[in-house]
């Protein structure tokens, strides 16, 4: 009988050992399982988040495609701005190569804001340093300090972006004069 219970004993403890090793191994997958999920959510929002990066890139391309040839056009239409602003309103003899300007003009205006690309002329507007680009400071009292008061060139924005900053004389506040030599003595 003693022979019995030792057998018994052995039998509980080799099943106690089958019941750990079988717990141990399902903890064990159950990590394994747990790392496996994670692994795929992480490639799963990784693979998202590729889509959505290639998603924007093809719309800035969208957008901006005209960009390089829009900057190049925009020599021509200060030409032809600056050659309206020499020409005589009053002169006969020329009226009608300044009408054929306007109309040009015009035409070239209404297509550059048909592909989004608005003109920055800030006369007498608040100096803008993300759209404009001082190229002078002026005194002057009849308006506020950093207002712009000369465009020596317009600038463009394409699709809300800046594709060339205005050129512009930004004021300043007037100095008080400096006392002269008889008022010092």
């Amino acid at each position: 009988m003693a022979d019995e219970q030792l057998n018994e004993k052995d039998l509980n403890v080799e099943q106690a050992g089958a019941e750990n090793t079988a717990d141990a191994r399902v903890l064990e997958l159950e990590e394994q399982l747990a790392a496996a999920k994670d692994q795929s959510l992480r490639a799963v929002a990784d693979l998202q988040n590729v889509r959505r990066r290639a998603e924007q890139d093809v719309e800035k391309a969208h957008k901006f495609a005209l960009e390089k040839f829009a900057a190049d056009l925009l020599p021509v239409i200060d030409s032809l701005e600056r050659g309206l602003e020499l020409s005589s309103a009053n002169d006969e003899t020329i009226k009608p190569m300044r009408d054929g300007i306007e109309l040009t003009l015009k035409m070239f205006g209404d297509t550059l804001k048909r592909y989004n690309l608005e003109t920055v002329d800030p006369q007498g507007e608040p100096f803008n340093a993300e759209h404009h680009q001082a190229m002078a400071m002026e005194e002057s009292a009849e308006v506020e300090p950093n207002s712009v008061l000369k465009v020596f060139q317009k600038g463009y924005l394409l699709n809300g972006r800046l594709l060339r900053p205005a050129m512009v004389v930004v004021s300043k506040a007037p100095t008080a004069p400096q006392p002269s030599i008889d008022e010092k003595a």
